[in-house]
């Protein structure tokens, strides 16, 4: 078949296509491939749709496979897991299409058109919030943070092995054993699982003074935890870290310390969670943010992967400038030679969080912590006293396990029937935690309203009766 030009690549074209492979001293593509070895390479034709040829056949085709996804707007949704619905204020999306933030996102010192500035007042109020004076700017996600975390306490301690949950989220968890390498790979770091309490889900503390040993580098905990419970021995845990010469590692959902104790307050040393609830809309493929905190002092901020902006004086008596400090150690500033690879940037979500935690304040972080505890417990305990299910732990914060044990349904059956009636039910826990039985996690924001629960209430004793 003849070749032709795909429209909507440039370089497909077949006189530039010649061109490119004179260029590299090649007679055809193949020969770019031929040190893939044989058995590496497919044998049979990819079974590919017709190529589209106009702008209009490739607009009316991905209207139509859009139409196939399931919203969060048109379906009732009680879905959390990692990222979770909020309230997000129209100024958030305003701030974040304004010219002056998104074409200088990234770039050069000429660029900035008060990002800099948007950046450390990122920093300045997340720290606030979590009482930790030094913040970087946000990397991809939550994992990623905790991974990278987990990394300085290695290099801070020279030690190689951190101590987790054993019931951590299994794509968090996933997350951190990249970060945290194969055995074969030099800097490996040993992942350890801590037993937690089956009534409660907190650390089983006399497992963890158990496992404390002159190789661990930190004790990584969170509250609320993977599974939505409350950890209530965080000054206990940091305590007995600190005692075997390790780093105590917190992850911290931000909007709920509001009404529960910041992170600095319990004696952790770093501090790791989400920016998606401070202001971004939930999205998929993307990241969503992921920040990380410590102390003001020099070890700390020596380790950082991270960008981070300083604010000083300017000659102008008054006027303060902001800059970008200790770049150098950042792979931007020494590529392989940095701390850790930070990966996509997500520095435009920065912006937005900064807009979120300035519009909301001190009051109104107390206010959505207080509503989201007040209708998750309400939501919880309607739906505990449906017959056959059981709610696991009852200290919680915004997400819930919820066991269908007694209904004799599985999660995935539940869900089925859920949505079928325009409801996404809980995140099913079957198979990363089969000690749970049949329970899924739910979860429940400032965005529900009593319909909305009265709604899932009334369809979950519909499909499981």
């Amino acid at each position: 078949m003849t070749p032709t030009a795909h429209p909507y690549m440039a370089n497909s074209a077949p006189a530039l296509r010649q061109e490119l492979l004179d260029a590299v001293g090649v007679a055809d593509a193949d020969a770019l491939f031929e040190q893939i070895p044989a058995d590496h390479r497919t044998r049979r034709t990819l079974e590919l749709p017709p190529a589209l040829r106009s702008e209009a056949e490739l607009a009316r085709h991905l209207r139509t496979t859009l139409k196939r996804n399931g919203d969060c707007e048109s379906t009732l949704s009680f879905l959390g897991g990692g990222v979770w619905q909020h309230h997000v204020p129209a100024v958030c999306d305003e701030l974040a299409q304004r010219t002056e933030f998104v074409t200088s996102e990234w770039g050069t010192p000429a660029s900035d058109h008060g990002r800099n500035q948007a950046w450390f007042e990122f920093a300045s109020q997340l720290g606030e919030l979590v009482e930790l004076e030094f913040v970087g700017l946000p990397v991809y996600s939550w994992g990623c943070a905790a991974g990278h975390a987990i990394r300085m306490a290695a290099r801070l301690t020279g030690r190689s092995e951190v101590l987790v949950p054993a019931t951590l989220d299994r794509e968090r968890l996933a997350v951190i054993r990249s970060y945290c390498a194969l055995p074969e790979v030099h800097g490996h770091i040993e992942i350890v699982e801590v037993a937690t309490d089956p009534a409660t889900d907190a650390l089983k503390l006399a497992d963890l003074e158990a496992k404390l040993s002159p190789r661990t580098a930190a004790v990584y905990v969170e509250t609320p935890t993977g599974l939505g419970a409350l950890e209530t021995q965080g000054a206990q845990i940091a305590a007995l870290a600190r005692a075997a010469g390790a780093e105590t590692i917190a992850g911290v959902d931000p909007i709920s310390l509001g009404v529960l104790a910041p992170p600095g307050a319990w004696g952790v040393d770093i501090a790791v969670g989400p920016t998606q609830p401070l202001g971004v809309h939930m999205n998929c493929g993307g990241g969503v943010g992921g920040f990380i905190a410590t102390r003001d002092e020099e070890r700390y901020a020596r380790q950082y992967p991270t960008l981070q902006v300083s604010i000083a004086p300017t000659r102008t008596s008054g006027e303060r400038g902001f800059a970008m400090t200790l770049f150098e150690q950042s792979s931007y500033g020494r590529r392989e030679e940095g701390n850790d690879w930070t990966g996509n940037s997500v520095y435009l979500w920065a912006i937005v969080n900064a807009t979120y935690m300035s519009l909301m304040g001190p009051q109104g972080f107390a206010d959505v912590g207080t509503t989201i505890l007040r209708r998750s417990h309400d939501a919880a305990r309607r739906i505990g006293e449906l017959p056959g299910i059981e709610i696991r732990f009852p200290h919680f914060f915004k997400e819930f396990v919820v066991s269908f044990d007694g209904t004799g349904r599985t999660v995935a059956e539940v869900n089925a029937a859920l949505l079928e009636r325009g409801i996404f039910g809980g995140a099913d826990l079957s198979a990363d935690h089969p000690q749970l039985g049949q329970s899924a996690l739910y979860c429940v924001t400032e965005i529900h309203a009593r319909e909305d629960v009265d709604r899932l209430v009334a369809a979950l004793a519909e499909v499981t009766a």
